[in-house]
């Protein structure tokens, strides 16, 4: 009897010394999730081919269109592909931009995409030359179109621009050079623009000033263009470098497809040293550095209603913002949790509302891709 007792005993020792040894490694890499849940939120060929269709049935897609015009004269009234003949899809303007974004950063990441020729040749239909010319004189039409798409196009125009610089292809160098006055535009634009700009933006929607200046320091940095660069460094530490304990805990609002302290967190990670960003986001967002931060996914209870499902959008751009903090795994598992909860419902609605997701989604991919590969 005290054999038997002996080797329960031991045997129930050593099922518990193993469970516990498997339950205190989980948490020790950032990147050691469960299988389950990496299978899920990976990449594959598979749906990069499903994550295309979005934007390739949208970027020549005129109508319906929702437009952001003032009509100061009679000929404002004309229809969309006039006044924007490469970006009249897509429902409107910033979203046929970042749709040729997608596109074009599948085209990168999977030489095999399943209609990579078709896509080739439309994208080549819309960014010619004179489409962008005239592009670019809509922003000259008059005063009130000087502002179009303030910030928030101009920021996804750039990362367009971007994904194409970055790219080694004959095609990338042409629609490059022809976007290259829109781009100078722009950034030009934002140069003017920002010291204006006595307060940023704190929103979860397309006005969101972290946001547009998270893109387009992207851009500055990877082009070279020092002049954009540091006029959006100068600016982001005006705005927010004395900023403290955003309250999270207050997000989202009902139609919100940004978060406005996560996308902070984000321009600041950029702008600011290691060090000093370390200081800095300490006291801004505590929870999600002491690893108490508690962030559901965004719930949608109708995905046919376009501004109900922004909140799609949210859990995407949640995740891109938290890949990229270092060493942080409760930052990464709060990341794939809203990656992995949107993913798969992103066809679900109706045009209006899922034109655009699937560029949140691939950004996301993206983010998530090079925080494993750091």
């Amino acid at each position: 009897m005290t054999n038997r007792f002996s080797f329960l005993a031991a045997f129930v020792l050593f099922i518990f010394c193993f469970m516990n040894s498997c339950d205190t490694t989980q948490d020790q890499d950032p990147h050691n999730m469960p299988d389950k849940t990496q299978a899920e939120v990976n990449l594959t060929l598979a749906e990069a081919n499903r994550l295309a269709e979005l934007p390739l049935g949208c970027i020549q897609t005129p109508f319906p269109y929702k437009s952001g015009i003032i009509i100061a004269k009679e000929s404002d009234l004309a229809l969309p592909q006039v006044h924007h003949p490469a970006f009249y899809g897509c429902f409107d303007w910033h979203s046929a931009v970042h749709g040729h974004w997608s596109l074009i950063y599948l085209l990168k990441e999977f030489p095999e995409l399943e209609k990579r020729d078709q896509i080739i040749e439309l994208i080549d239909q819309n960014l010619t030359a004179e489409n962008i010319k005239t592009e670019v004189g809509y922003f000259s039409l008059n005063k009130n179109t000087a502002s179009f798409e303030r910030t928030y196009g101009w920021a996804w125009l750039l990362k367009l621009q971007e994904e194409l610089h970055t790219w080694d292809h004959p095609k990338a160098r042409k629609w490059e050079s022809n976007l290259q006055p829109l781009v100078e535009y722009i950034s030009n634009a934002y140069i003017e623009y920002l010291p204006k700009l006595v307060y940023p933006i704190r929103v979860g929607e397309h006005s969101n000033t972290a946001f547009g200046l998270s893109f387009a320091h992207d851009y500055a940095v990877t082009i070279g263009d020092n002049a954009l660069r540091n006029s959006i460094e100068q600016h982001a530490r005006r705005f927010y470098l004395n900023d403290a304990g955003c309250p999270i805990s207050w997000e989202p609002s009902g139609y919100d497809f940004l978060s406005p302290c996560l996308q902070e967190l984000g321009i600041m990670g950029k702008v600011l040293s290691e060090e000093e960003f370390n200081t800095w986001a300490a006291a801004f967002l505590p929870e999600l550095f002491n690893q108490t931060l508690t962030l559901e996914p965004g719930q949608i209870n109708d995905r046919s209603d376009g501004k109900l499902v922004h909140l799609d959008g949210l859990n995407f751009s949640r995740a891109w913002c938290l890949y990229p903090i270092k060493e942080n795994a409760h930052a990464y598992n709060i990341a794939t949790e809203h990656l992995d909860f949107s993913l798969s419902k992103i066809t679900d609605g109706d045009y209006a509302g899922q034109h655009w997701l699937a560029s949140f989604a691939l950004y996301a991919f993206k983010m998530k891709r090079e925080a494993e590969f750091k």
